[in-house]
């Protein structure tokens, strides 16, 4: 459970949760509880109807955390939502992961759950250690995980000269999809196993990005690219297209990936205009930022601590388009002099009055440094066309 006192992996938000929460008492009434071979006490307070969650089912459920004195710890229903965690996946303790396995949408039951199950020989907020954990829950909702698409054995797979896989499982009939489109991808990604380590439609979220962009890995830019609107399709993406030998979140180094993919939509974009600077001074700040006026704006100059609204193209040195505001009609806001953004925003947008187009020039020790980013290689100098739009 990511947000409350069944956390494994337990952080500041944790501990915040628990001290936020004033020890109260709350009663259990005694009755006859079934055991699991684990050591899970549990029993069914009310039945629901629903399926039972399986491996890799995202679960929302709503609980009251209490100890065997009843001493209430935490619950989510005072902070309005049910918290939600994927069966399988480790981001709860055990005593849930195992506990909630026996119930099905709908039910409310009481899981006794002891220590070896909990946080063991660990404290955690307001738990001592060796805590026998009596959770009151309500299974609220499980979003099952997505099946796999379904493959003929003897299906042709096209293989590129770069060792990315892909064929096209179900046609579409829309438009192709060509480099600086804007696309919207809904996808499960596998383990070789056929496990699953992500999926889109589990949370009902598809992605977009900017094809052509370096915004995703290098096996989704090759294969996205060979698809059209309404395509479903399936990548088989080498460890080197996807996150190398190093890996990434619970992708462990050097895994070759499956993904099923299916195109939602595709729309050309704005394509960002470089501002118009010749003839124009180039001027410099004593850490080295240098900056050309473009347009002057109105009014006061943004101060730090105020929320900024920006529009922004990045480059290159070669004229290349790492990133901009523009193309995803999306202005940009943050939290000006906080340390939201690299060191020459903050210093240069100061600069900056509403209604001005200015553009910064960003040498490596004002922007990533040593450290490549995404597109942006190590000990890169940045261009910005910036304008800022309004100040809060």
């Amino acid at each position: 459970m990511r947000k409350a006192g069944v956390l494994k992996l337990m952080g500041l938000a944790w501990l915040a949760v628990f001290l936020g929460c004033s020890v109260q008492q709350r009663t259990v009434q005694p009755d006859v509880y079934q055991t699991h071979e684990s050591g899970i006490h549990y029993r069914i307070l009310e039945q629901g109807r629903g399926s039972k969650p399986q491996l890799n089912d995202v679960v929302y459920v709503h609980y009251t955390l209490m100890l065997e004195d009843s001493t209430l710890i935490d619950n989510s229903y005072d902070r309005g939502e049910p918290v939600s965690f994927k069966l399988g996946a480790s981001q709860v303790i055990a005593g849930w992961e195992k506990g909630i396995a026996l119930l099905r949408e709908g039910d409310k039951a009481v899981l006794k759950i002891p220590p070896h199950l909990g946080y063991g020989d660990a404290s955690a907020g307001n738990i001592p250690p060796r805590s026998t954990l009596l959770f009151e829950v309500d299974i609220v909702k499980v979003n099952k995980a997505p099946r796999p698409f379904e493959v003929p054995a003897d299906k042709e797979f096209t293989q590129t000269t770069s060792g990315l896989r892909w064929a096209v499982v179900k046609p579409g009939t829309g438009k192709m999809l060509v480099p600086g489109m804007k696309v919207k991808i809904h996808y499960t990604g596998f383990f070789e196993d056929m496990s699953i380590f992500d999926s889109s439609w589990q949370r009902d979220e598809p992605i977009e990005f900017t094809l052509g962009k370096g915004m995703v890995i290098r096996g989704w830019e090759e294969g996205i690219s060979k698809l059209r609107v309404g395509d479903k399709a399936r990548l088989h993406v080498p460890y080197q297209l996807a996150y190398g030998e190093q890996g990434r979140g619970p992708i462990p180094p050097a895994s070759n990936l499956i993904f099923d993919v299916e195109v939602i939509a595709a729309e050309e974009v704005k394509r960002a205009v470089p501002f118009n600077v010749a003839g124009r001074d180039t001027l410099e700040t004593e850490t080295g930022l240098r900056y050309i006026v473009v347009d002057a704006g109105n009014g006061e100059p943004a101060e730090p601590g105020q929320i900024v609204n920006v529009h922004y193209t990045g480059f290159l040195l070669n004229g290349n388009i790492f990133d901009s505001s523009v193309e995803r009609s999306q202005p940009f806001r943050f939290l000006l002099g906080r340390g939201q953004v690299i060191q020459g925003w903050d210093e240069g947008i100061v600069l900056m009055n509403p209604g001005a187009r200015y553009r910064f020039i960003i040498p490596p020790h004002l922007a990533y440094g040593e450290r490549a980013t995404g597109p942006i290689p190590a000990n890169a100098t940045l261009i910005f066309d910036v304008e800022l739009l309004s100040v809060e």
